[in-house]
C-alpha cells in the first residue's frame, strides 16, 4: 500500500512566464484533478518557490514548485468478502452495479459491511486511492450503476468528466401523479434549513438540473427515465417532490401512500410494501480514462421495482377494461 502523503517537485517550465499559477500547476501534475490541485494551492500544500501564492498569482518560469500531496484514502477501512455485481472491470476502473439497501461509505452507524469494504477485498489497492476509487455515490436504497477509479489517473479523468458534465447518468423513477409530459427540473439544492437529514430547493443553494421523459404512464403513476445534468446529493428525489410528484416508497420525501380509486389488490399490496425510493441508476456512460473511447453500461431493474411496475400495469389495464 502506497503512503498517502509524500512531496513533489518540479521546475515551472520558461515557456509558462505570465501564466497563472493554478493552470500551470495542472500541466505539471496532471494526476490530481484540477479542484484538488485549487484546494492544496488555498492550504498552502502547494507553494511556488517556497511561498504560499495565490490561485491567479503568474508565475515568471524557472521557479520551483513544492507539492506536499495528501490524499484522503480509505485505509482505515476494513476489507470485507461481500460480493459484488461487476459489469465492466479493466486496469483503470470498475463499473458494478450497487443493490438497493448497500451503503456506499462507512460511517456512523455503518462502519462496516459497505460498498467501500467489498472494493478494498476484491482490490486492495483501492486504499490508496481518494474514498477507496469512488468518485460518485448513490443513495443506501437507491439500486443501479456505478463506476470507481483503480489508479489515481482515472480518478482524476472521471471526476474531471463529472465536473464537466460530460457523463451520461440515466435513472428511472416511479413517481406519484399521471404526468402528461416530460422536462427539466432546474431548481438549486442545498442542505434543509430545519432538518439536516433532508436536503431541499433553496434559492441560496447549488446549481441542480435533472431532466426527465416519459418512459410510461399509469393511471395514478409514471415510469420516468431521469438524466442528471448535475449530481446533489437526493438531487432527483429532492425535484421531484419539488414538482408534487414525489418517488414511490420514499421514506424522506415521498409524503403519505396515494392509492387510485378502485386499484387492484396487487397494486395496493405492491405500494404498501416498497419500503424504498423507487429508483434505479440504469444506465451510465462515460470517456474511458486511458483510451477515451465511450464506456456504457446498463444495469437491470430490480425485482421489486419490476414488481411495482407490473402491478401498475396490471391495474391500468383492469381499469381499462373495467371501463368498456
Amino acid at each position: 500500500m502506497s503512503d498517502p502523503r509524500q512531496t513533489l517537485i518540479a521546475t515551472v517550465p520558461d515557456s509558462a512566464a505570465g501564466r497563472r499559477f493554478d493552470a500551470v500547476l495542472a500541466e505539471l501534475f496532471p494526476d490530481y484533478s484540477r479542484s484538488r490541485l485549487a484546494a492544496w494551492i488555498k492550504s498552502g500544500d502547494a507553494r511556488l518557490n517556497g511561498e504560499q501564492v495565490r490561485p491567479r498569482d503568474p508565475v515568471r518560469g524557472g521557479e520551483s514548485v513544492e507539492l506536499n500531496v495528501v490524499l484522503d484514502t480509505q485505509t482505515h477501512a476494513e476489507a470485507e468478502n461481500i460480493a459484488l455485481d461487476i459489469l465492466y472491470e479493466d486496469a483503470e476502473v470498475i463499473v458494478l452495479d450497487k443493490p438497493a439497501g448497500l451503503v456506499v461509505h462507512p460511517g456512523a452507524g455503518n462502519p462496516a459491511g459497505t460498498l467501500v469494504n467489498a472494493l478494498l477485498h476484491h482490490d486492495p489497492s483501492l486504499a490508496a486511492l481518494p474514498r477507496a476509487g469512488i468518485v460518485h455515490r448513490l443513495d443506501k436504497d437507491t439500486s443501479g450503476v456505478m463506476v470507481v477509479a483503480r489508479t489515481l489517473p482515472a480518478h482524476t479523468s472521471l471526476v474531471d468528466q463529472l465536473s464537466a458534465r460530460e457523463v451520461h447518468r440515466q435513472y428511472l423513477a416511479v413517481v406519484v401523479g399521471a404526468l402528461v409530459s416530460g422536462g427539466t427540473a432546474n431548481a438549486p439544492i442545498d442542505r434543509h434549513p430545519r432538518d439536516r437529514l433532508r436536503m431541499g430547493v433553496r434559492d441560496d443553494g447549488k446549481d441542480a438540473v435533472t431532466h426527465y421523459r416519459l418512459r410510461e404512464r399509469f393511471r395514478a403513476h409514471t415510469l420516468l427515465e431521469c438524466r442528471l445534468e448535475t449530481g446533489r446529493t437526493h438531487q432527483i428525489r429532492v425535484h421531484m417532490q419539488h414538482l408534487k410528484h414525489p418517488i414511490v416508497g420514499d421514506p424522506l420525501y415521498g409524503g403519505p401512500l396515494k392509492l387510485p380509486k378502485g386499484a387492484t389488490d396487487g397494486l395496493v399490496e405492491a405500494l404498501r410494501g416498497f419500503k424504498r425510493q423507487a429508483l434505479h441508476a440504469e444506465t451510465l456512460e462515460f470517456a474511458h480514462p486511458v483510451s477515451g473511447e465511450p464506456v456504457r453500461c446498463t444495469a437491470a431493474v430490480p425485482a421489486d421495482m419490476q414488481h411495482l411496475v407490473g402491478e401498475l400495469r396490471d391495474d391500468s389495464r383492469a381499469a381499462a377494461d373495467a371501463g368498456r
